[in-house]
């Protein structure tokens, strides 16, 4: 039913899904893969940050702060998001807050009302490439 990704930034499989109609008030906190089909009110967190994946479906709601590596989102999200590898907006996708990312993809549609900031540890690594 949950696919793998194969991808360059080596995520797995999603193990975890919160389903349509699902409502969670509180902070979930998670590993490997997260499908949010549902509303969390409560920030959402990787504990294995390097290797999680987060998607946001066209009907989930996060209000609270998301820390991941790599988002896919086509959801609502109220509050700052931190994907410290790839950000993947799709058409559905808003969010009101802040972005900071190491790399974002932006579908037409999609909508960002805050600011854009490129992750530290990129942008540095990133100087360092083209100073070489």
């Amino acid at each position: 039913m949950f696919g793998k990704r194969d991808d360059k930034q080596g995520v797995g499989q999603i193990e975890t899904l919160l389903g349509a109609g699902t409502a969670i008030e509180g902070n979930v906190r998670f590993s490997g893969g997260l499908r949010i089909d549902g509303e969390v009110k409560g920030n959402v967190v990787a504990v294995e940050n390097s290797h999680s994946l987060l998607v946001l479906s066209e009907q989930s709601r996060v209000e609270g702060d998301i820390e991941v590596a790599h988002v896919i989102c086509n959801g609502t999200v109220v509050g700052k998001v931190f994907a410290a590898n790839l950000l993947e907006l799709q058409s559905k996708a808003r969010i009101v807050g802040d972005v900071n990312y190491g790399a974002i993809e932006m579908q037409q549609g999609a909508v960002i009302e805050g600011r854009l900031e490129l992750s530290a540890a990129k942008s540095k690594e990133q100087t360092l490439q083209v100073s070489a």
